[in-house]
């Protein structure tokens, strides 16, 4: 591609609208532009990008014999209601209707729609196992776009399903994916840890994620160096550790906190230490209230709620909630005479003399201990912290930040059986069909890798997923002799199958050398004074060494 006459452009200031390194430096690329919250146009260079980690993609899962497909986006929302999904997803959907009143949405995901089709084939054991794939947008209101691409509104997804006739089938369906998958990033060049999961609104029995190391990344991974424990900290268990204590109990005191309703107010204020406080959160699981206490440094785990309680909905009290079932402000609940379902975390069952809220504004109990109030449960409630051991082993634990880009999930029969997919047997008995999903954000594949490979002066592709391998720059397009050197190598270059950025713009040349760090390409080839004598310069894009090659030997190096 020749620049001169192309569109392209870059900008030198950072963008305001973006908090990510990659999604500032894309849209300085001239990559990506932002159309609304949560909302991309892909250009030109931007979509050479992507196309090509859409190849990747295809060509491993072509080679494991999954055949692609393409599902609408525009859905009959009788569809979700079936699977029992429609609930699960609520506002997340965009849902709208068309001029006969019929409720339609914009599809977040595609399994029920995948098992429609797997109807029209599937009959007998003799016609699996099955393997199919899509390359489609998706959609999903997300209540908070940030990073750039990394959560969108709109978003390009591979998604994969397999239909089998047993467990045993799934598993092999599942390795060939789960390595297809290992491939891909590998061929992307992801620096990635592989994570045990949730299997969350998606359902089944195993769900594994693709996780790119980043220090922006949304989730959080739990790593055991010694085992190789790798899970999302979502479910990660907290081992329970039985303390002898050797405290006196005290008598409980009421205790006046006038405009404390954090952790760290009473810290600052009170020299109450967190480790000797216990929070009380008001939560509410499909319409139920529940009240959950946890050590004043912890964080609840929502994931281990919900799957404790078997609560399809399960989301935090708001304040209003809050404040009519405790009666005090936001910030002052507490276990003692409070009329809800409370649960109790194991580390709280450890503590003694600790402090909680009162249900009173303004006012907290001290040396309150588990003979002060009563509660119903007693589990494992909160998210796992570095002061915790690795559940398998007993080793230290270590943390990273990861953004998720690739997920597998064994579903198992839950679709098939709502949906009625079912197949005669070896019996000619009616058994239903076994599943497995498996999914890959393309952009987030893109985002995941700028924030990994850059540097000051801009990102740092790869050959692999590079918008171009090589960009000739001419120095001087008002040289004759250098204008038609850097065409007769792209010319050739061309010829060879290399994929070459012609700089051809009449900018100064600092300005061009810029453009080609910003946008990453790998290799860059100056024609510049001594284009005469047939010499060019030849630089690597994660180098500064720059050295002088003859036009021959620039071919071979490229």
């Amino acid at each position: 591609m020749k620049l001169k006459n192309s569109y392209f452009f870059t900008k030198r200031e950072d963008s305001k609208d973006e908090e990510s390194v990659s999604a500032n430096l894309l849209v300085r690329s001239g990559m990506i532009k932002k159309a609304g919250s949560g909302i991309y146009y892909f250009l030109p260079i931007g979509l050479r990008v992507t196309r090509k980690i859409e190849k990747i993609v295809r060509e491993e899962m072509n080679a494991i014999g999954s055949q692609e497909l393409v599902m609408p986006q525009l859905l009959p929302e009788e569809v979700y209601i079936s699977s029992g999904r429609r609930e699960n997803f609520g506002s997340s959907m965009f849902a709208l209707k068309d001029r006969f009143d019929r409720n339609y949405v914009l599809g977040p995901t595609h399994e029920e729609m995948f098992v429609e089709a797997a109807k029209e084939v599937i009959k007998s054991y003799k016609d699996m196992p099955i393997s199919l794939y899509q390359m489609a947008n998706k959609y999903r209101d997300e209540p908070r776009s940030r990073y750039g691409l990394i959560r969108t509104r709109e978003f390009v997804m591979k998604d994969a399903y397999t239909f089998d006739k047993d467990e045993e089938g799934l598993a092999k369906a599942y390795d060939l994916m789960f390595n297809a998958y290992k491939k891909i990033f590998d061929r992307v060049g992801l620096n990635y840890k592989i994570v045990t999961a949730s299997c969350g609104v998606m359902g089944g029995t195993l769900s594994e994620e693709f996780q790119a190391v980043c220090d922006i990344g949304e989730d959080v991974l739990v790593l055991c160096d010694e085992c190789g424990l790798s899970t999302n900290i979502e479910v990660c268990e907290c081992v329970r550790r039985d303390k002898p204590v050797t405290l006196e109990y005290k008598e409980k005191e009421l205790l006046y906190t006038p405009n404390v309703g954090t952790i760290k107010d009473l810290e600052e204020q009170f020299g109450i230490k967190a480790i000797d406080t216990v929070k009380t959160l008001i939560y509410k699981a499909d319409g139920k209230f529940v009240a959950l206490m946890i050590r004043g440094d912890h964080e609840v785990n929502e994931e281990k709620v919900q799957k404790l309680l078997g609560a399809k909905e399960f989301e935090m009290a708001s304040i209003e909630e809050d404040e009519m079932i405790t009666g005090a402000k936001v910030g002052f609940a507490g276990p003692i005479d409070l009329d809800v379902e409370i649960i109790v975390d194991y580390e709280v069952m450890n503590m003694r003399n600790f402090l909680v809220g009162a249900n009173k504004t303004d006012y907290h109990y001290i040396n309150v201990n588990l003979s002060d109030f009563k509660y119903d449960k007693v589990a494992d409630i909160r998210n796992v912290t570095e002061d915790d051991v690795c559940p398998k082993c007993g080793h230290k634990l270590s943390f990273k930040k990861g953004i998720e880009v690739g997920n597998t999930f064994k579903l198992g029969t839950k679709y098939s059986e709502s949906m009625g997919l079912y197949y005669a047997n070896e019996e000619n008995k009616l058994a239903p069909v076994v599943m497995g999903c498996y999914g890959i954000g393309i952009a987030r594949i893109l985002a995941a890798f700028v924030e990994q490979n850059n540097d000051e002066n801009g990102i740092i592709f790869n050959d692999e997923i590079a918008p171009f391998n090589v960009a000739i720059v001419i120095a001087n397009t008002k040289d004759e002799v250098q204008v038609k050197l850097a065409n007769e190598l792209y010319d050739k270059l061309t010829g060879m199958g290399v994929e070459v950025l012609l700089d051809d713009r009449d900018e100064r040349a600092g300005i061009k050398f810029k453009d080609m760090d910003l946008i990453g390409i790998p290799k860059r080839i100056v024609v510049g004074k001594k284009a005469s004598e047939g010499i060019v310069e030849f630089k690597y894009r994660n180098s500064s060494d720059v050295k002088e090659v003859s036009v021959e030997e620039v071919s071979k190096l490229v």
